[in-house]
């Protein structure tokens, strides 16, 4: 099942979604006609692991890491399906990386990774945008915008051999699957549970196979996981 949440006159709502209707309590609501898609979930934190791909950690001369690599977005960072993505002003170099994510279900904290499939409700997609000549993990990766989400939550897939690929206009630029993961969803959603309380509705993202190139206002960037969907974004002058 795929859940979306829809901006209506009336505000949001959240639902089913089947061929572009959102379906809840309520009734129907059309995306375009009714409404503009929302990020499918409203986390308190986005948390996001880095060098997860070996191809990443040859491409940027990365040192394998010995337990899995993580920051942190909030909030602000976020942006919906097809919504803008501004470019920066203080930065002249970004570019993206398409990842799997999962959307917690339930407060929980120090899970087995047995218990894992429990806590989560379901896996969307995350663009995790970086300015890659800022200082410091923060300050590349945790500003306004960085970090579209969406389009929706596919609650029946399993996270651990999906085939992925994420195109800027007519170009591919990753191709990849996530057994390719140094560490697995499982096993990283126990390991960042160890640390912190989860809250419904908090993301959790498991890294980018290796990323050639940057992107610049007019790049479309489509990001997609077989059996979860598509997100595509487009870049656009601040």
């Amino acid at each position: 099942m795929r859940i979306a949440r829809l901006l209506t006159d009336d505000g949001p709502v959240s639902g089913e979604y089947v061929d572009g209707v959102v379906h809840t309590d309520d009734g129907q609501y059309a995306v375009g006609r009714d409404g503009r898609l929302l990020p499918p979930c409203e986390p308190t934190a986005l948390y996001c692991v880095g060098r997860n791909y070996a191809a990443t950690n040859d491409q940027m001369d990365y040192d394998r890491p010995e337990e899995p690599d993580f920051f942190i977005k909030p909030p602000t960072a976020l942006l919906a399906h097809e919504q803008d993505i501004p470019y920066p002003p203080f930065s002249d170099e970004l570019t993206y990386a398409g990842e799997l994510a999962a959307v917690i279900g339930k407060r929980c904290h120090d899970l087995d990774p047995a218990a894992v499939p429990d806590a989560v409700r379901g896996y969307t997609i995350l663009n995790d945008v970086d300015a890659l000549d800022q200082q410091g993990r923060t300050a590349r990766k945790a500003f306004d915008g960085s970090a579209p989400l969406g389009p929706w939550i596919e609650t029946d897939v399993d996270p651990t051999g999906i085939d992925m690929h994420t195109d800027i206009g007519d170009e591919r630029r990753q191709s990849a699957n996530t057994s390719e993961m140094l560490f697995g969803p499982h096993e990283v959603v126990a390991y960042l549970s160890e640390r912190f309380t989860f809250r419904p509705g908090d993301v959790v993202a498991f890294g980018s196979p290796a990323n050639p190139g940057t992107v610049a206002p007019g790049d479309t960037i489509e990001i997609t996981y077989d059996g979860v969907g598509t997100l595509r974004n487009t870049v656009v002058e601040p």
